[in-house]
C-alpha cells in the first residue's frame, strides 16, 4: 500500500489526531493530502516527531528500521519481546517473549499509526517514507554490507570475495554481502583478540577509528587482529581512519536481538513521600514570597534603578546589591529579575544610557489579587526561553560543548565500554565509544567521536576568548529548549502525586521518555527546573502542588491557590524603640507605605521595620506631610503611636523644608537669617562656594541636587523648589519606563486548538477532492496546425469565449516551434488570452501574436 493512499484512507478523526500531534504539518496547510503525506516524510518533520517518542516506542521504530522491508506484526512482537527486561518480561516468560510485549507493543503501534510513522496492515507493517534515512545507526547497528562497502574499489571487493566466498558467482560486492548475511563461519575463524574487538562494537556505536583503515590486506597476509577483521569484511573502512561494523555482523553478535534491554514501562520514580496538604501549604507560602519579592524588586528599582550595560543586561554589582536588598541568594535574585522581565514588569528605559525600570504593566499587575499575580509569574517562568540558572556561569555554552565532546575510550583488548548503570540508559545514543590499537585489538571511537573532538577543540578556543560570566537580563541566556524541559520535568513530578522524586530518578525517567533529547545541557536545565519550581512555588517540599498541577494542565491555578495563601493584614505593631512589627503579610498598599516610611530590618514570620530620620525624610520628600505621617501611623497600628516616634516625625517635619534650594546655578533661601549665618560660618560649606545675596538668600555655583545633598550631609533638612518657588515633590516611587511592556507568547497547554485541526482537515479533504478531480492531459488532433489571419483569429477567440466552447489553436513557443493546443478560452485582455489548456491540464496565458490560427472542434 502506498503511503499517500494510506493517508488518504484515514478517517477525519484520525487526521485530526495526526495534525494535532504534529502541528508543523499544517504550517501552512497543504493544498491536498498528497502534500500532507509529502510533508510528513520530510527529514525535519520526522526528526521532530522522533524526538517526542519514549524509549520503548522508539525501539519499535528502530526494530522496523533494521528489517529489510515490511514486517509482520507477529515477527515484530517476537523481536521486541526478546529484548524486554523487568517484571513484564518475567511475567510473560511462560507464554514466550512475544506475549509479554503485546500490551506495550499495541500501545506503541497505536501511537505510531497516529503519528504516521508506521503504516500498513498487520501482516506488512512498514515505516513511513524517509524515517529510515533520518535514523542514524538505529539501535546502535551499522549500515548493511552493501552500503558499508560502497567506498571500496570493485577490484578490492573482488579480492575480498575470493577470500571469504571462493567459487561463488556475481560481483564482488554481491558475493561479499551474501557471505556476510550468514557470518557465523567468518566470525568463528578469527582470533580471540579480534573477537574481543568485535564485541566492543556489537551493542553500538558501530563506528570506530583505526590507523590506515583502507590498507589492502588478505586473509593470508593479516598480521594483527584488526587486519583479520578487515580482510574478512567483518569491519568496513568508511574513511582513511574510520571503520564500521556491518549490520549483519552486529545482529549475529547480538544473537539476533535488536536491543540489549528494553523497559516496556517507564522506570519507577524514587524519592521521599510527602503529605499533600503540607506540600500544598509550603508551595503556597513560597508562591506568596515570590510574588512579594517581585513586587519589592519593582518598588526598589523605581526609586534606584540600576543601569543597563553597554552589552545589555544587568551588572554583577547591581545583582549583588539587589540580592542583598531582597535578602535572597544571588541565584534566587536572578530568578526574580528574569521572571519579572519576561512578564513585562520591568524593561530598559530612562534615557540615553538606559536604566532598568518598572513598566506601566507593573501598575496593572500590582493591583490584582495575589493568586492572579502568581499565575502570571508562574506561567511566565514555565514558558519563557530564558535560563536564570546560567547567570554568573562562565562561557556556559562552550563548557557544555566540551562536556558533550568528552568521549571516554576503553583501554586494550580486555577493556569494556563505559555505560550508564541505569537500565533506561543502556541504549544511550552517543555513549562512550571504545578505543583500539593494532596490537591489543582495541578500536578508538569512531567518526562521530572525531567530530565531537573537533567540536570540543573549537569550544575550548571559544571558551578562552569568551571566558566571562553571563549577566542577568542578557540575551545570551536564551535557550530554545528551556520551556520544553520545564514542562517535561513538571510532567514527571505530576506522574507521582505526593512524591518528591530524587534528581537521579527524574533524570532517568526523562531519559526514558525522551531518549533522543539528551546531553549535559539538558540535564543542567532539568536541575534548574527542579530548584526554580520550588522557589517560584510550583512545588512544595519537592512534590508538585495542587496549584502547580492546575497550572500545568491548563486549569484554574488561581482558584486552587487563593484559599492556601496567608490572609494579608492591614496593621503593624509600633514599638518604643522606633521599630514596627508586621504580624503577617501586609496588604499591598500598607506594604508600599511602610517600605517608603521605614527601612526593613529583618524578615521572617514577622517583618521588622525601623524608623529613622532618613526614612522619615524619604517619605516627606515623596510629598507626605508630618501630620499625615502621624495620622497614617495611628490608623495602621494596633498599638498607640510611641512618643519617641511621634517626636521623631514632628522634629524632622519641622526642619524639613525650612531651607529652600533653587538654581542660581543654585541658591539657598530661608526666612531665618540666623540659620543662613550658621551655614556660611560652617567650614564644611567652603566647597559649595556660597555667596550671600540678601539676608535671606545665599547663592551657590553648585547644582541644585549637589547643594541639597551637601546640606543634608551637614545635618540640615532642605527641600528643592522650582523657579516659581514651589516645592518640588520628587515622587521617586513612581518612575516608569516610557516604552511598552515586551510581548510574551505563551504556548497553549493543550497543543493545537481543536477548531484549527477541524478546519485544517476540512480544507485538506476539499483540496484533495479537487486534486483528484483534475482533468488529465489530452492529445491534440492530428493534421495541419490551424493558420489564419490575425483578425479572424481574434474574432474566433472572442466568439469562443462568448459561446463557452473549446477551440483548436496553433501556437508558437518561445523557440519559435509550432505546437498544437486544445483550449477553453476564458478571457482576452492586454494582448493575452487566458484559457484552460487541455493538452497540458493547466491554466495558461497565451500571447495573441503567437497564435497562428483557430479551428473549431
Amino acid at each position: 500500500m502506498e503511503f499517500t493512499e494510506w493517508i488518504r484512507g484515514r478517517t477525519d478523526e484520525q487526521l485530526r489526531a495526526l495534525v494535532s500531534a504534529r502541528p508543523e504539518l499544517i504550517t501552512p496547510v497543504p493544498a491536498h493530502l498528497e502534500g500532507l503525506a509529502s510533508r510528513a516524510g520530510s527529514p525535519s518533520a520526522i526528526a521532530r516527531v522522533l524526538d517526542r517518542l519514549d524509549r520503548f516506542t522508539l525501539a519499535v521504530v528502530e526494530t522496523l528500521a533494521v528489517q529489510d522491508g515490511p514486517t509482520p506484526r507477529k515477527r515484530l512482537r517476537e523481536l521486541v519481546g526478546a529484548a524486554l527486561t523487568g517484571d513484564g518480561a518475567e511475567s510473560g516468560a511462560k507464554g514466550g517473549p512475544g506475549d509479554a510485549a503485546e500490551p506495550a507493543l499495541s500501545a506503541a503501534l497505536d501511537r505510531l499509526f497516529e503519528l504516521a510513522l508506521v503504516y500498513g496492515p498487520d501482516d506488512a507493517l512498514d515505516l513511513g517514507p524517509g524515517v529510515r534515512k533520518v535514523l542514524e545507526d538505529p539501535a546502535g547497528l551499522g549500515p548493511r554490507a552493501t552500503d558499508a562497502f560502497r567506498h571500496h574499489a570493485p577490484e578490492q571487493l573482488d579480492e575480498m570475495a575470493d577470500d571469504v566466498a571462493p567459487g561463488t558467482k556475481g560481483s564482488g560486492k554481491e558475493r561479499l554481502a551474501a557471505a556476510l548475511a550468514a557470518p557465523a563461519a567468518l566470525v568463528e575463524s578469527v582470533s580471540p583478540e579480534a573477537r574481543g574487538a568485535l564485541d566492543q562494537l556489537a551493542w553500538g556505536p558501530p563506528t570506530g577509528r583505526v590507523p590506515n583503515a583502507r590498507r589492502e590486506v588478505s586473509v593470508a597476509s593479516a598480521r594483527s587482529p584488526i587486519e583479520e577483521l578487515l580482510a574478512r569484511g567483518l569491519l568496513a573502512a568508511t574513511g582513511e581512519e574510520s571503520v564500521t561494523l556491518p549490520r549483519e555482523v552486529g545482529l549475529y553478535l547480538r544473537g539476533g536481538r535488536v536491543h540489549r534491554g528494553l523497559l516496556a514501562l517507564p522506570p519507577p520514580l524514587e524519592g521521599t513521600a510527602r503529605d499533600r496538604k503540607l506540600a500544598d501549604r509550603t508551595a503556597a507560602g513560597q508562591a506568596f514570597s515570590f510574588v512579594r519579592a517581585v513586587e519589592e524588586l519593582c518598588e526598589r528599582w523605581s526609586v534606584e534603578p540600576p543601569g543597563v550595560l553597554r552589552t545589555g543586561g544587568l551588572g554583577v554589582r547591581d545583582l549583588k546589591r539587589t540580592a542583598s536588598e531582597l535578602d535572597l541568594p544571588e541565584w534566587v535574585a536572578a530568578l526574580v529579575v528574569e521572571v519579572a522581565h519576561a512578564a513585562g514588569l520591568i524593561a530598559a528605559g530612562g534615557g540615553v544610557d538606559g536604566e532598568w525600570l518598572p513598566t506601566s504593566g507593573y501598575d496593572l499587575w500590582r493591583v490584582r489579587a495575589t493568586a492572579d499575580r502568581w499565575v502570571t509569574l508562574a506561567a511566565t517562568w514555565l514558558h519563557m526561553d530564558r535560563v536564570p540558572g546560567l547567570v554568573g556561569d562562565r562561557s556556559a555554552g562552550a563548557r557544555q560543548e566540551r562536556a558533550s565532546a568528552a568521549t571516554p575510550t576503553s583501554g586494550e583488548a580486555g577493556a569494556t565500554i563505559k555505560r550508564s548503570s541505569a537500565g533506561a540508559r543502556q541504549e544511550r545514543a552517543g555513549a562512550a565509544t571504545p578505543a583500539s590499537g593494532e596490537a591489543g585489538a582495541t578500536i578508538k571511537h569512531g567518526s562521530a567521536g572525531a567530530r565531537q573532538d573537533k567540536a570540543g577543540e573549537a569550544a575550548v578556543k571559544r571558551g578562552d576568548e569568551r571566558d566571562r560570566p553571563l549577566n542577568a537580563l542578557h540575551t545570551d541566556l536564551r535557550r530554545s529548549s528551556a520551556p520544553g524541559v520545564r514542562a517535561a520535568t513538571l510532567g514527571v513530578l505530576a506522574a507521582a502525586p505526593g512524591l518528591a522524586p530524587s534528581r537521579d530518578s527524574v533524570l532517568e525517567r526523562l531519559a526514558w521518555e525522551q531518549p533522543r533529547r539528551r546531553g549535559p545541557l539538558r540535564e543542567q536545565l532539568t536541575e534548574f527546573a527542579l530548584r526554580e519550581a520550588e522557589q517560584v512555588g510550583v512545588t512544595g517540599l519537592g512534590a508538585l502542588s495542587a496549584h502547580g498541577r492546575a497550572l500545568l494542565d491548563g486549569g484554574d491555578p488561581a482558584g486552587v491557590l487563593a484559599p492556601l495563601l496567608p490572609e494579608p493584614v492591614d496593621h503593624v505593631l509600633l514599638q518604643a524603640d522606633l521599630t514596627a512589627v508586621a504580624p503577617g503579610p501586609l496588604t499591598s498598599e500598607v506594604n508600599r507605605w511602610m517600605t517608603l516610611t521605614a527601612d526593613v530590618e529583618s524578615k521572617g514570620g514577622a517583618t521588622v521595620y525601623r524608623f529613622s530620620e532618613s526614612s522619615i525624610r524619604r517619605a516627606l520628600d515623596a510629598g507626605h506631610g508630618g501630620e499625615e505621617l502621624v495620622s497614617m501611623l495611628a490608623r495602621h497600628s494596633a498599638t498607640p503611636v510611641p512618643q519617641a516616634l511621634s517626636y521623631l516625625v514632628t522634629d524632622v517635619a519641622r526642619r524639613h523644608g525650612r531651607i529652600r534650594v533653587g538654581t542660581a546655578s543654585a541658591y539657598i533661601r530661608c526666612d531665618d537669617p540666623a540659620l543662613l549665618d550658621q551655614i556660611t560660618a560652617d567650614r564644611r560649606s567652603a566647597a559649595l562656594r556660597l555667596r550671600r545675596l540678601a539676608p535671606t538668600v545665599i547663592a551657590s555655583r553648585s547644582s541644585r541636587a549637589a547643594l541639597v545633598d551637601s546640606l543634608r550631609a551637614m545635618g540640615y533638612a532642605p527641600v528643592a523648589e522650582s523657579l516659581d518657588g514651589d516645592v518640588i515633590i520628587s515622587q521617586l516611587d513612581s518612575r516608569r519606563t516610557e516604552g511598552p511592556a515586551p510581548a510574551r507568547t505563551v504556548a497553549s497547554p493543550n497543543g493545537l486548538d481543536p477548531g484549527v485541526a477541524v478546519a485544517a482537515v476540512r480544507a485538506l479533504r476539499a483540496g484533495d477532492a479537487a486534486h483528484l478531480a483534475r482533468r488529465e492531459p489530452v492529445d491534440a488532433p492530428g493534421g495541419q496546425i490551424p493558420r489564419g489571419p490575425a483578425t479572424a483569429t481574434i474574432s474566433a477567440l472572442q466568439e469562443a469565449i462568448k459561446q463557452g466552447v473549446r477551440v483548436w489553436i496553433g501556437y508558437l513557443d518561445s523557440q519559435g516551434n509550432a505546437t498544437s493546443r486544445i483550449l477553453e478560452p476564458a478571457r482576452m485582455e492586454g494582448g493575452y488570452l487566458t484559457a484552460y489548456d487541455e493538452t497540458r491540464a493547466a491554466v495558461h496565458r497565451f500571447a495573441l501574436h503567437r497564435i497562428t490560427g483557430v479551428a473549431g472542434l
